[in-house]
């Protein structure tokens, strides 16, 4: 059975190319990484939330193969990593840095 590598290699042109330098790219990309992650476990804790009992029951068992689904639903989704350089190779992000619109407007 041939399992499907989760890395990709990238070419590190077409990363540099939107910012004109990798390590600003970098940065871009991993601030939206960071934002989807944060999304995205808000969203598996708010689901998870459901389930939260203090009384211990018959039905823990039926629940707890409900969290676990869940749980399997948001390991198989591709990571927030792979997500925001796939975005920011499409060019779906927009981005800026601090001080750009200032020094324009100084040299104004």
């Amino acid at each position: 059975m041939a399992v499907q590598s989760s890395i990709i290699t990238r070419d590190i042109d077409k990363i540099a190319g939107p910012t004109g330098n990798l390590y600003e790219s970098v940065v871009v990309i991993s601030k939206r990484a960071r934002q989807i992650a944060v999304n995205i476990k808000e969203e598996l804790n708010n689901k998870l939330a459901e389930f939260a009992t203090t009384v211990d029951n018959l039905e823990e068992v039926f629940e707890n193969r409900e969290q676990i689904e869940i749980s399997k639903f948001y390991e198989r989704m591709p990571k927030p990593t792979t997500t925001a350089t796939e975005e920011f190779l499409e060019g779906k992000l927009n981005h800026r840095f601090r001080g750009e619109g200032e020094a324009e407007e100084k040299q104004a």
